[in-house]
């Protein structure tokens, strides 16, 4: 056996006691920080003046409305159109000659009401020329090749682009949500040292032209973008609270706190996430207010799409709906977001089920990915070319025992 869980025992009845206790000091952190939600809503002009001026090292929202907001389940109409997408991908194989990558796209289009249908299916696509699987800088050549956590963000275009594709080729005489698992906002190009060109083409050129097609098609129809996070870590609210307990007028972490990591004022809701909070917050179907997220790469490139969001409690946690700030500007469109959300996680047993069934669509196991590969090895060997593999992947595909 290769783990002995016999020799673990003590050590998770030790982790269950550490939680235990976190979760104690949890709780105080969290009715005190009620508090300061409940006497800082008082001074909100005050306050997102101060979240505004702010020089921090941690995520704040942009406030647009009282934190204390509670928005009650609209209704949905009586016919409407679910679109939702994911995607899986096979990520380029060092141990492989032939450099390409797979992504597969999985799409559920539900349709709900009078002559209600659903369509399921995946589209997968074969990256294996030179301009696909790299990224080529137009000034001098550079090529950066589009693998592990870029392969991830080429992921979250294909997801954003197949689902513009599915809604230009509907009727628009229904009210139609497209949306994706996720954040809008790609976060792994935040904080990596990838060059400009890099941006350029998967975040400006890809993405954000996805959204600059959706918004088009809105105008001549009901439709919202959105995107829904189970289990948010996020904490951008929770630090609001932490700009309101701050001492200094003008709130300058590096300048008034310098290297202090303990002892500062606003550590007395250090540790929260948003989503308990507003679990705190919220009864069962209600929407928070709506925030707009100050991320760098957000402020500085989206524009328009200026990623907002919401917290949604459902029955079994608290989770986050992001949509650009067009929609966000509209409340009928923020109402047919929040009310086909829950709708849809009420069917989906806690988790949207038009999700549930793209991911279906788009899930690639560990044989399909030996299937894949096996049938690469095939046809290269029918045209008289063989692959070369290292003897790592040679040694993990036969049996030693």
């Amino acid at each position: 056996m290769a783990l002995d869980l016999t020799k673990l025992v003590g050590q998770i009845v030790d982790l269950a006691a550490s939680l235990k206790m976190r979760e104690t000091e949890r709780e105080a952190k969290l009715d005190f920080a009620l508090n300061i939600l409940k006497s800082s809503t008082a001074e909100f002009d005050r306050l997102k003046q101060k979240v505004e001026a702010s020089k921090t090292s941690w995520l704040v929202a942009g406030l647009k409305g009282r934190i204390d907001l509670r928005e009650a389940a609209p209704s949905c109409p009586d016919d409407f159109i679910i679109l939702a997408s994911d995607g899986s991908h096979i990520d380029v194989d060092r141990h492989q000659s032939a450099r390409c990558f797979l992504i597969n796209i999985g799409v559920a289009q539900l349709k709900y009401g009078k002559n209600s249908d659903a369509q399921l299916f995946s589209s997968p696509a074969l990256y294996f020329r030179d301009d696909e699987v790299v990224i080529a800088s137009p000034d001098d050549g550079q090529r950066i090749p589009i693998k592990e956590q870029l392969l991830g963000v080429k992921r979250s275009v294909e997801e954003c682009r197949i689902l513009v594709k599915q809604v230009s080729e509907l009727k628009p005489d229904l009210p139609v949500v497209a949306l994706l698992d996720g954040s809008l906002i790609l976060w792994s190009l935040v904080g990596q040292a990838y060059p400009n060109f890099v941006v350029r083409e998967l975040l400006v050129e890809g993405f954000l032209k996805c959204l600059d097609k959706m918004k088009e098609l809105s105008r001549g129809r009901q439709l919202a973008t959105a995107s829904y996070i189970s289990f948010p870590q996020s904490t951008d609210v929770v630090n609001v609270l932490r700009l309101a307990v701050c001492p200094h007028e003008t709130v300058d972490c590096d300048r008034n706190c310098g290297d202090r990591f303990e002892g500062r004022e606003c550590d007395v809701v250090g540790g929260l996430l948003d989503r308990d909070l507003f679990g705190r917050l919220l009864a069962s179907g209600e929407r928070s207010a709506t925030f707009s997220s100050r991320s760098s790469v957000v402020m500085k490139h989206y524009g328009d799409h200026e990623v907002n969001f919401f917290y949604i409690r459902l029955d079994g946690e608290v989770a986050r709906v992001e949509i650009p700030l067009w929609v966000a500007e509209d409340e009928n469109l923020v109402d047919l977001v929040h009310a086909t959300v829950l709708d849809q996680c009420r069917l989906g047993l806690g988790y949207p089920v038009a999700l549930s069934e793209a991911h279906e669509q788009a899930v690639v196991t560990g044989a399909d990915r030996e299937q894949f590969w096996g049938l690469v090895e095939q046809v290269l060997a029918d045209y008289k070319m063989f692959l070369e593999s290292s003897a790592k992947r040679q040694s993990k595909r036969a049996r030693w025992i």
